[in-house]
C-alpha cells in the first residue's frame, strides 16, 4: 500500500492510500487510537453512499460511534456549523482520546478539523478525504479552519491529523465537474516542484477521466508526496510553504466575488485553475519566466477541461479589493506566488497593482 509519512517536529502520522480502504477504516483508526468512542462527521452528499460504510467499519472495530452529518457546500463552512458540531461531540460525552473521522471533501475536512482543533482543546482528528481536491490537497497538512463574509478560511488553526485514509474507489461516484476539480491541484503540484509530474498527469489524462483505478493510486501518492514535503519543510507558512498557495490569492478572490456561488457559480478547482494562468500571465510579463512557461501551464489546465477565461468577474478594482483580504497580505501588500520556470516559483509582494488589473482583465477576454 502506498504510504507517505509526514514526519514533523511534534507529531508524525501516516496517509494511507489505496483502493478499498473504505471499508478497512475502523482497523486503520483502531490500530492508533484505543478510546471507546468516536465521532463520524459526514457530507450529506455521501451519506448512503459511503458514509454507512464508514459507520459500520467504526463500529465493528468496537468504537461507539456517533454520526453527525454536516450540509455541503461554502455556505456552511462556517461558525454556525461548527457550533453544532460542538453539540454533537457533547451530547455523545466524547473525551479528549476520542478520534473525531471528518468523511467527506475540503470543506468537510477543514470544517471538522477546526472542530477537532477547539473540542476541550483538541482531540485526535482522522482524514478520510472522498474527492480529489481533498485527497491530494486539503486533508494533508493540518491547516483547518472556516470562511467568513469577508473571505476564506479566515478563521482557523493548525491541527496536524492522527492518519489519513485515502481510498481512490470513492471517487467513482464524485461528479465529473468535482473531477475537473481536483486536477487543478494536481497541476499545481507539478508547476511549482515537479516538471515530469505535470508531463505524466497530461499524458495520463484519459486514464485520470476514466478512474483507472492504479493511475488513479499513483496519481494520490504522487500529489501527496509533494504537499508532504513542502509541509514537513515547513509546517506553519514561515517559507516555503507559501509556494502551495500558487493561483490561490486570485482563486480566492474570484470565490469571494461570486459569494461563494451566490453570485455566479464557480467552484474552487475552476478558480484555482483561472488563478494559476492569471499569475503564469503575470510572471510572463514581469520577465521571471518565458512563453512556454505560460503554454505549458494553459494546456495542462485544457486538458482537464478547466476554465482559462471568466467573463463574469465584477471590474479590477473590486477583484483588487478581494485580493487585499486575503490572510496572507502583509504590511498591506498582495503577496502572489509566481513561477520562474515549470518546477519553481517564488513569492512577491512589489507588482505593480496595475500589471495585477491587467492580469484580471486578461481573464475576461476570449
Amino acid at each position: 500500500m502506498p504510504t507517505v509519512t509526514l514526519e514533523l517536529p511534534h507529531h508524525a502520522y501516516d496517509v494511507l492510500i489505496d483502493a478499498g480502504l473504505l471499508k478497512s477504516l475502523g482497523k486503520l483508526v483502531r490500530e492508533i487510537n484505543r478510546g471507546a468512542k468516536a465521532a463520524l462527521i459526514i457530507d450529506k452528499n455521501i451519506e448512503k453512499s459511503h458514509g454507512r460504510v464508514a459507520a459500520r467499519s467504526l463500529s465493528a472495530a468496537d468504537f461507539d460511534c456517533v454520526v453527525g452529518v454536516m450540509p455541503p457546500g461554502e455556505d456552511y463552512k462556517t461558525l454556525g456549523t461548527v457550533r453544532g458540531l460542538y453539540e454533537v461531540l457533547l451530547d455523545a460525552k466524547l473525551e479528549r482520546q476520542s478520534p473525531v473521522v471528518a468523511l467527506g471533501g475540503g470543506i468537510t475536512g477543514d470544517t471538522v478539523g477546526f472542530v477537532a482543533a477547539t473540542y476541550l482543546r483538541g482531540v485526535p482528528f482522522v482524514q478520510v478525504p472522498t474527492t480529489l481536491l481533498a485527497m491530494v490537497d486539503a486533508s494533508v497538512g493540518g491547516k483547518v479552519g472556516v470562511n467568513m463574509p469577508q473571505g476564506k478560511n479566515l478563521i482557523g488553526a493548525f491541527h496536524q491529523p492522527t492518519r489519513v485514509v485515502i481510498d481512490p474507489d470513492v471517487l467513482m461516484t464524485l461528479p465529473e465537474r468535482e473531477l475537473r476539480c481536483g486536477m487543478a491541484e494536481c497541476i499545481k503540484h507539478g508547476v511549482i516542484r515537479d516538471p515530469e509530474l505535470l508531463d505524466w498527469t497530461i499524458a495520463h489524462a484519459k486514464a485520470i477521466a476514466n478512474l483507472d483505478s492504479a493511475t488513479m493510486v499513483e496519481l494520490v501518492a504522487r500529489n501527496v508526496a509533494i504537499k508532504a514535503g513542502v509541509v514537513i519543510r515547513d509546517e506553519k507558512e514561515a517559507g516555503e510553504r507559501a509556494h502551495l498557495n500558487f493561483g490561490h490569492t486570485f482563486a480566492h478572490a474570484i470565490e469571494a466575488a461570486g459569494r461563494y456561488g451566490e453570485a455566479f457559480d464557480i467552484h474552487h478547482g475552476e478558480a484555482v485553475a483561472l488563478g494559476m494562468v492569471a499569475a503564469t500571465r503575470l510572471a510572463v510579463w514581469q520577465g521571471l519566466c518565458d512563453e512556454s512557461t505560460l503554454e505549458r501551464v494553459l494546456a495542462a489546465v485544457e486538458a482537464f477541461g478547466l476554465p482559462v477565461h471568466e467573463k463574469r468577474l465584477p471590474g479590477d478594482s473590486e477583484m483588487i479589493a478581494h485580493m487585499q483580504l486575503d490572510k496572507k497580505v502583509a504590511d498591506g501588500k498582495i503577496r502572489l506566488v509566481l513561477p520562474t520556470r515549470i518546477g519553481e516559483v517564488a513569492v512577491f509582494d512589489d507588482v505593480p497593482q496595475r500589471e495585477i488589473a491587467r492580469a484580471w482583465a486578461s481573464l475576461r477576454e476570449t
